[in-house]
């Protein structure tokens, strides 16, 4: 594709993260507020439960060794359950705990709330979010996704 299809993705890219970036965590979350670092790691493990430390690092983009210490961060704040293959000790298996759901909602209501005066109706919103899913399958696993399907599947990973 051309130089117009390239300005338009970089165009769409600069907004994703323009976006996200004024959608700060909200301020009620406990015990305290989190990174964004620390909201990507359990964004991921709260819609994979049981997924691999080693996953999470890499879904996350995450060095093993900057992962390892955000973990433990949350570990310590009571968000995120660390427990062992019942098969093979070496293996961490990750699970938001209740503190970390209820976070979620808190968020989900703030992210709401600050999105809710763009006046977007239903379908505009299903559309967006399709497409965003199938972004981020696409920059998540480049080779599985294919880029002509509008179905694209909902990033999840097996424990």
């Amino acid at each position: 594709m051309g130089k117009e299809h390239d300005a338009a993705l970089y165009e769409l890219a600069d907004l994703v993260h323009a976006v996200a970036r004024q959608l700060p965590a909200p301020s009620n979350l406990e015990p305290g507020p989190c990174t964004p670092i620390e909201i990507s790691v359990m964004r991921f493990v709260g819609r994979n439960p049981g997924v691999s430390a080693r996953r999470a690092a890499d879904a996350c983009g995450l060095p093993t060794s900057n992962f390892s210490r955000v973990l433990k961060g949350l570990v310590a704040k009571g968000l995120l359950e660390r427990l062992a293959d019942p098969k093979d000790a070496r293996i961490a298996h990750l699970h938001p705990t209740e503190r970390a759901m209820k976070n979620s909602l808190r968020m989900r209501d703030a992210w709401s709330a600050a999105l809710g005066g763009a006046a977007l109706d239903p379908d505009t919103i299903a559309t967006v979010t399709q497409a965003l899913r199938r972004i981020e399958a696409h920059l998540a696993h480049p080779s599985t996704v294919d880029a002509r399907s509008t179905n694209a599947p909902h990033f999840h990973d097996d424990p």
